[in-house]
């Protein structure tokens, strides 16, 4: 009974998997000529300073539903296990510097201070680089949409007894008034009233992206804090082997 229930939930995981994916090929066709149009007439120099807001107003929204559609499709495909995973070694400290230094003008402009920490030495985990940088990628983005203005974000890489944690803390711009098993479901957001951009679906792709490659995913909220640990299994630096010439044998 139990193999039975379970390949029925294989299957209807499959099928909104593909469900998805079809429907999304579906709504992708008129979407790209609603924007091309949108684009078009945006910049058309007949049409008058009212009609050109209008359709850039077109554009942004179409925009907006395009990621909510990639969105959703990335959603049910890493909580379904449904994404190719490719580990390899990383060099986590450089990793981290690298995506997170793509934020900069983005950090800024929402008055934000970034301050990274990491060791002196090289940390080496197993991970998939393009699932790595999408985890961090949605963390940061959360990060420059819901921080509170004027703060400091942090950023700490760590090596704790055989784990590497990367941790983000932030001070959160709204009242969390929410529990951290609420914000790591589907479609939930900080921000009650909705003043911002963004699906919801960001905290949970990250969860399942990490789930996917052995790692850990854990989120905090203490008051006003905001603070997500991801946990890595520590990969030892490979070592050259010792020339049995200078080795002296």
């Amino acid at each position: 009974k139990l193999e039975i229930a379970l390949k029925k939930a294989e299957d209807a995981s499959f099928a909104k998997t593909r469900f998805l994916n079809n429907m999304s090929h579906d709504i992708r066709t008129p979407l790209a000529i609603i924007l091309g149009n949108a684009e078009e007439l945006e910049h058309a120099p007949e049409l008058t300073e009212s009609s050109r807001k209008k359709a850039a107003s077109a554009r942004k929204q179409s925009i907006k539903i395009k990621k909510l559609i990639e969105d959703l499709i990335e959603a049910s495909k890493a909580s379904t296990g449904n994404l190719a995973v490719h580990l390899e070694k990383l060099e986590a400290g450089v990793s981290v510097v690298q995506i997170v230094g793509e934020f900069e003008d983005k950090l800024n402009a929402a008055d934000l201070t970034l301050l990274i920490q990491k060791p002196e030495t090289p940390v080496y985990v197993m991970a998939d680089g393009r699932h790595f940088w999408r985890v961090i990628d949605n963390l940061m983005n959360n990060i420059c949409k819901y921080a509170q203005p004027g703060t400091r974000v942090y950023v700490d890489l760590r090596e704790n007894g055989g784990q590497v944690e990367l941790i983000f803390r932030n001070t959160s711009r709204y009242p969390l008034n929410i529990s951290s098993e609420e914000l790591m479901e589907r479609f939930v957001r900080g921000d009650e009233s909705r003043n911002t951009e963004g699906s919801g679906l960001g905290i949970s792709i990250a969860k399942s992206l990490m789930e996917l490659m052995g790692g850990s995913f854990m989120l905090y909220v203490d008051g006003d804090l905001f603070k997500v640990v991801l946990g890595f299994a520590q990969m030892e630096e490979e070592k050259e082997p010792l020339d049995e010439d200078k080795s002296g044998k």
